[in-house]
């Protein structure tokens, strides 16, 4: 009978150790995700790096100064820039990481150890394999605006984000109002769930993603 008690205790044991290592995995994976959604948005700032000085040079679009950052080609919504001809990567989901650094690190892209060290372009290569979402669920690309609830918004705005960002969004003086910045919606659910490059802002990725874009939603009545 001892023997027996003793051998589901053990078992317990095993059990109970695998699903706290399977939850700490889990959430390590989300936290890699998104660090890889802030090196996406600007890596440069992520790091505390340098801006790179010269022009990307697969870049073909107006904004000169940002044309090192992934949303420069291949957008907030990750569906690229059709006007130029430039892909998303959108059909690099699911794709092995190793084969995204490659990519990466390849001519057209050339961003070498002195931009992205292994670790770097592996987060990254992770947030575009696993770290996409369907924007489009989540925002009315058409209309450029999100397809949230902003009464359930304001409530998680209030509890969530104005702490730091003021109940008007004014708060942050380093950025833009939160009023203002609500005229590019597929930009603020990314920062919603993967934070803000190099700042203290919590990521909302491992929440339902509903939430960040009901927040986003209600960030459209606040002041400009």
């Amino acid at each position: 009978m001892l023997t027996r008690l003793y051998s589901l205790a053990v078992l317990a044991v095993v059990l109970l150790t695998g699903l706290a290592g399977t939850a700490a995995s889990a959430a390590e994976i989300e936290s890699t995700l998104a660090r890889g959604g802030r090196l996406y948005d600007n890596w440069y700032k992520e790091l505390k790096s340098t801006r790179p000085e010269d022009t990307h040079p697969a870049y073909t679009g107006k904004s000169v100064k940002n044309s090192w950052r992934c949303t420069a080609c291949h957008g907030w919504d990750y569906t690229g820039d059709k006007a130029v001809g430039v892909k998303g990567v959108t059909g690099a989901k699911g794709k092995a990481e190793a084969a995204i650094v490659a990519i990466l690190r390849d001519k057209t892209h050339n961003y070498g150890p002195d931009k992205l060290n292994d670790k770097d372009a592996n987060d990254l290569a992770m947030f575009v394999s696993k770290g996409q979402i369907d924007m489009a669920k989540y925002v009315d690309l058409t209309a450029n605006q999100s397809k949230g609830n902003p009464a359930k918004g304001e409530v998680y705005f209030n509890t969530l984000c104005a702490v730091c960002h003021g109940l008007d969004g004014k708060k942050v003086s380093t950025g833009m109002p939160l009023g203002q910045a609500s005229d590019y919606p597929a930009a603020m659910l990314h920062k919603a769930l993967n934070g803000q490059p190099a700042e203290a802002m919590p990521m909302l990725r491992s929440f339902d993603h509903g939430i960040s874009a009901d927040i986003v939603a209600y960030t459209k009545t606040l002041p400009k």
